[in-house]
């Protein structure tokens, strides 16, 4: 069966630097970070104080029900508003759709971990009987396809990955996957996360994995560059719209881009860090360009996973070189995260918009805080400055903790 093409139609997302596209595309083209002291909870005796919060959110103001909203964890109250201006975007109208044949796969590396740690308050305050009776509904990360799904009364496939910072991706990946199967005619998908409460924070300093520039927040996420420190945790959601060629073509839709491959891959090395040399991005890039059938010196831009930590940016730096070796010099690369922070699981999605942005404008966003190169991340990461750069062919990189590989290939579309 020959396989369908696959096409994007819709976008949406809520981040720390823009909770529309057209604010988000903005933002990112003037380099305008999203990274700020922590305000939701007082953060004086964490080692890291700094995050890219969502300020102000108030999940009304998107047209969720007050009622509904209570019983949903921030995670999925910013799934829900990704989604909602996703399908708004595309200008699909389900009501005159087989919702059989659309679906929802939605990433989360973390799920509800505000009501989690509420809740674990309630019953070592309160006793076991005052724990809520949402409290799994809310905690569980594949509560968010099913919000969309009931909201839209969608009947397709429908579920989470979760594979810490690479969700997202996977969800786009294997959303891809079905259509082109012919197991969908399209599907929503993305991801969410909201990891900054109490108990996240101090998981990930123990770690040791997060930046404390705490008295220049707007400069501590530094892909790239040598004085790099580890990762600011950043919130919010992304979600795309992807559907069959033919059926988009056939009701008219706006199309910003095609996807054209994917590849996963594992390390199977460690629980946090790459693998030295950086074998398993290697390879999930060289996956993706085989499943589009592209060739390495066709690609012309990167939107890297680029987290600012020391292990990550020299690995990524590393496996694009092992891979695409003379074109490696010719690459553009940047980081959107940046400016946003690391969106853990909804990191792949917004990145992957980004991209398709970048697609649709010939325009490539800076890479901020870009100061002292470091020898061992010599690529053109696009410093400080956004460029007019016209691409045909992109790749954007997610990889998680446990050693997890995703890269997505997007093309401009062409009849």
């Amino acid at each position: 069966m020959e396989e369908k093409r696959v096409v994007v139609t819709g976008m949406g997302l809520i981040t720390p630097i823009g909770s529309t596209i057209e604010e988000f595309w903005h933002n990112l083209l003037n380099g305008k970070g999203g990274i700020s002291r922590i305000e939701s909870f007082a953060v004086d005796n964490f080692d890291s104080q700094i995050a890219g919060e969502i300020k102000n959110f108030d999940p009304t103001a998107y047209n969720i029900a007050r009622k509904d909203a209570r019983h949903m964890d921030r995670f999925a109250q910013l799934a829900m508003v990704a989604a909602m201006q996703a399908v708004q975007n595309s200008g699909i109208d389900f009501e005159h759709e087989d919702r059989t044949e659309f679906g929802v796969i939605w990433g989360s590396g973390i799920g509800g971990m505000d009501i989690f740690e509420k809740e674990c308050r309630v019953l070592f305050e309160r006793g076991p009987s005052r724990v809520s009776p949402f409290m799994i509904p809310m905690l569980i990360p594949d509560i968010a396809p099913g919000h969309i799904s009931i909201l839209y009364g969608l009947q397709g496939a429908n579920y989470a990955t979760v594979s810490a910072c690479a969700s997202s991706a996977h969800a786009i990946g294997e959303s891809f996957n079905h259509i082109r199967a012919g197991r969908a005619i399209g599907m929503i998908c993305g991801g969410s996360e909201a990891p900054i409460t109490q108990m996240g924070l101090a998981g990930f300093c123990s770690l040791k994995a997060l930046s404390t520039r705490n008295n220049a927040p707007e400069a501590a996420s530094r892909p790239f560059d040598l004085n790099r420190d580890g990762f600011v945790m950043g919130e919010g959601a992304g979600a795309l719209i992807l559907e069959e060629l033919g059926h988009a073509r056939a009701r008219g839709a706006t199309i910003y881009g095609e996807i054209c491959g994917v590849g996963f891959s594992a390390d199977a090395y460690h629980i946090t860090q790459p693998v030295p040399g950086g074998e398993g991005a290697r390879r999930s890039m060289w996956l993706a360009l085989r499943d589009a059938g592209v060739q390495p010196e066709q690609v012309d831009y990167i939107n890297a996973h680029g987290t600012s930590t020391p292990f990550n940016d020299k690995t990524e730096t590393a496996a694009i070189k092992a891979l695409f070796g003379a074109h490696a010099k010719r690459l553009k690369v940047n980081s959107t995260k940046s400016m946003t922070g690391h969106l853990l699981g909804a990191s792949g999605v917004v990145e992957s918009i980004a991209t398709l942005l970048s697609l649709v404008h010939g325009k490539l966003h800076p890479t901020i805080n870009y100061e002292t190169p470091d020898p061992e991340c010599d690529l053109d990461y696009i410093p400080n400055h956004a460029i007019d750069y016209p691409i045909n062919t992109a790749i954007s990189n997610s990889f998680g903790f446990g050693g997890h590989n995703v890269s997505l290939l997007f093309k401009k579309y062409e009849e």
